[in-house]
């Protein structure tokens, strides 16, 4: 590795498992001081091994916990929005409740987000701001 985020922070949401898990790990292997988050506490187990600097249960769906979490954290170089949830059934099978539960986590999850972290990013000069979706939103979005 190059060490290319050497003295940069990364928040990595959904980081439990996945391509938000692969992200924070290869964040801190090029340096970066990471801050890996997901609803799945348990599924974080092991990241602090891989050399990341913060563990913490966070709910993108949850206003007030990203709201707590941005006042904690403070300014970002990077934030990379990876949280995502689906649903597997057709749009026939898919009830209101599933749907809005997919939208708030996946689309309105990354506002909160941008909205909670840009302001101290601003302020600190800028940042990157990486909003990521899987190929499984294709396949099991909740509602095809």
């Amino acid at each position: 590795m190059t060490g290319r985020l050497a003295g940069k922070t990364a928040l990595v949401t959904g980081a439990a498992k996945g391509i938000g898990r692969a992200t924070a790990i290869a964040f801190a292997r090029e340096g970066a001081r990471v801050i890996a988050t997901s609803r799945d506490i348990d599924g974080l187990a092991g990241l602090e091994d891989e050399g990341i600097a913060h563990l913490g249960a966070l709910d993108v769906g949850d206003g007030e916990a990203v709201s707590a979490a941005a006042r904690t954290h403070g300014a970002l170089d990077i934030l990379f929005n990876c949280a995502g949830i689906a649903r597997a059934g057709t749009i026939l099978e898919c009830g209101r409740d599933d749907w809005e539960q997919v939208i708030d986590t996946n689309l309105t999850g990354i506002y909160r987000m941008v909205r909670a972290f840009l302001p101290a990013m601003l302020e600190a000069g800028g940042g990157s701001i990486i909003n990521v979706a899987s190929v499984l939103g294709s396949i099991a979005a909740g509602c095809q």
